[in-house]
């Protein structure tokens, strides 16, 4: 008896001794990022937490704790103010032309047509232009006295030539329209996957009932592609709050910050005003924008797959 209940015993120790070098091997393994990823990312997120807090707002450190003092002025600032409307304005307009334009090519595409491939891949090819060179583009085509003012005025076509950029009412949109040709294309897969993955089924069986196109997309089909629609909002919500590249190259501030965003007041402010501290407190906000949007979701998706 006693040599058996050791046989069974020795199987039982090795496998604790397994388990516990398995552990402290993928241990191991996942500390190095989980390091990079505290210092890198996290540490250096509280790094500019106390800097915005503290009175470093020249070309010498100063780390004395101001406490909230550099968010109350900057939210008393008239650019500051600005900025924040053009990303209200910009974030509204590029979430309703991205998924309107993304949809509608989708819907197309799903019809089977020739030369989908080819079709799908032109849609797809501005992802793979950087902001700044979609930017550099953009600026020469909307130039008022160059690219798309002149084809305008070849054809024939002067009442559709436009100050484009150029005009604060407007410039704001010229931008959303280089935004919107960029990332539409990435709505347009995310959409195509989701169309692709309701059973024929499902639209033979609406077709039989009587239903038409209209009333098949809008109550079966759209409510179906809900999830992909969160999940685009909430990428391209996160893309618009932290939007700098794509209008730097383009616009700039643009006349009387018509399209100044917090990304590019955060840059003048840090690196060619030397005020570190506000460069760092519109650093926090913009972090904080950021957040209100992708934590709620981020919840949702946990529960939901505790749940499923």
């Amino acid at each position: 008896m006693t040599t058996i209940a050791h046989a069974h015993a020795r199987p039982s120790a090795l496998a604790r001794v397994r388990l516990r070098r398995d552990y402290l091997l993928s241990a191991l393994i996942v500390l190095p990022s989980v390091v990079a990823v505290g210092v890198f990312v996290y540490g250096f997120i509280g790094w500019t937490a106390y800097v915005a807090m503290s009175g470093w707002n020249s070309f010498l450190p100063d780390l004395s704790f101001v406490g909230l003092r550099n968010f109350t002025e900057l939210f008393q600032t008239p650019r500051f103010q600005i900025d924040l409307r053009n990303t209200l304005v910009f974030t509204v307009t590029f979430l309703i032309g991205c998924l309107g334009v993304g949809l509608l090519l989708a819907v197309l595409l799903d019809q089977r047509i020739w030369g989908e491939g080819l079709f799908r891949n032109v849609y797809l090819f501005p992802m793979s232009v950087s902001f700044i060179v979609s930017g550099t583009a953009w600026q020469w085509l909307l130039n008022p006295s160059t690219g798309v003012n002149l084809l305008f005025e070849a054809a024939g076509l002067d009442r559709l030539k436009s100050p484009w950029f150029t005009d604060p009412t407007i410039a704001i949109y010229s931008v959303v329209l280089a935004a919107v040709w960029q990332m539409s294309g990435f709505t347009m897969a995310m959409y195509l996957a989701g169309l692709r993955g309701i059973p024929d089924e499902l639209r033979e069986a609406a077709h039989v009932d009587g239903a038409s196109e209209w009333q098949l997309y809008r109550h079966i089909i759209l409510p179906m592609l809900n999830p992909i629609t969160l999940s685009a909002v909430i990428v391209l919500g996160h893309i618009s709050l932290k939007i700098f590249d794509l209008v730097f190259a383009m616009t700039g501030s643009g006349p009387a910050f018509s399209t100044d965003v917090p990304g590019i007041f955060m840059f003048e402010t840090t690196f060619r005003g030397n005020r570190f501290a506000e460069g760092a407190a519109i650093a926090l906000v913009m972090l904080l924008m950021v957040a209100v949007v992708v934590i709620p979701y981020l919840v949702w998706s946990t529960r939901a797959e505790r749940e499923g």
